[in-house]
């Protein structure tokens, strides 16, 4: 696979041109899709319109399909901290009805921090969402993601395992993306994790900035295969950054809020998982065994998921 300086595949060939009429472009995911980062008129907004506002050469239908034979319908149904248990129950059906001609499917880093976490079954729920939608004859957009570990500065004891989650995820969406020709991001690389200007306060979420380069590196490949005609999204913020009072109030209503329900949920299982690590590095094994374990769970996913 290559990837150019932003994540973007560019060996992706040329595929069908945009249908004649509305281009119905659905989304799923979670706050990644949703918007959280990018905030105008006291909206989250976020790379999904951004993108759609190129798609076709008369931009983004706000009313329906009436407003414009060749605009960009948008469903987005993606919800913050939604799980792939919630994309495969909920919005796959929602957007399978929508008969979409593009569908993309993000989702996965809300599993990793989760004690439930399980690679078989996200590996199956990703499988048969990115299955319904290729059947409708939907063309899909996937991305990976860089693990909120990293992200979030933690220390290696409690970063580590979240890395070997978000790595098995990420290997996950890349070998469905195979599977199924999808338009396919890769963010989890250094050219955007090191990129402080990309990312918002909490530093999970893309700011206005890294939202305007996922959708830009999206719309150079959709333009590739000629499913966009409309112009590419500026690279540069429209909106005034937020004011420092700004930034610290959201972290301290969101942003709390956030680690209140993941401390209930993630933490206690977090705390077991970092206290493995530290028992295996005081006798002398290393992170080894752990990532053996991790290893052998990814290829049973990888196995189950991509043999049938």
């Amino acid at each position: 696979m290559t990837v150019d300086s932003l994540g973007a595949r560019t060996d992706v060939p040329p595929g069908p041109k945009t249908p004649v009429g509305p281009v119905r472009f659905a989304v799923l995911g979670d706050s990644f899709s949703e918007g959280v980062g990018d905030r105008v008129a006291g909206a989250w907004r976020g790379w999904a319109p951004l993108l759609a506002e190129g798609l076709s050469a008369e931009g983004l239908s706000s009313a329906g399909p009436a407003a414009g034979a060749r605009q960009t319908v948008l469903l987005n149904l993606a919800v913050g901290g939604a799980l792939s248990r919630d994309v495969d129950e909920d919005q796959r059906p929602r957007a399978v009805a929508f008969r979409p001609h593009l569908a993309s499917v993000v989702v996965g880093v809300n599993d990793t921090l989760r004690r439930t976490f399980d690679i078989g079954l996200l590996a199956r729920r990703l499988d048969r969402v990115l299955t319904d939608l290729d059947a409708a004859g939907a063309v899909l957009l996937t991305a990976c993601l860089p693990d909120p570990g990293r992200m979030l500065g933690l220390p290696p004891p409690l970063a580590r395992p979240l890395a070997r989650r978000q790595r098995s995820v990420n290997a996950v969406v890349h070998a469905l993306s195979d599977r199924y020709d999808t338009v396919h991001l890769h963010l989890a690389d250094d050219t955007w994790t090191e990129n402080r200007a990309l990312w918002s306060a909490d530093r999970l979420h893309p700011g206005e900035r890294g939202h305007r380069a996922v959708a830009a590196g999206f719309h150079r490949l959709l333009a590739a295969r000629g499913l966009a005609h409309g112009p590419s999204p500026a690279p540069e913020p429209a909106q005034p950054p937020p004011t420092r009072a700004e930034t610290l109030l959201w972290l301290a209503t969101a942003g709390t809020g956030w680690v209140l329900r993941r401390s209930r949920d993630l933490l206690p299982q977090l705390l077991l998982l970092a206290g493995a690590e530290l028992r295996h590095w005081a006798d002398g094994t290393g992170t080894e065994p752990l990532d053996a374990r991790a290893d052998a769970a990814l290829a049973a996913a990888l196995t189950a998921t991509m043999g049938r």
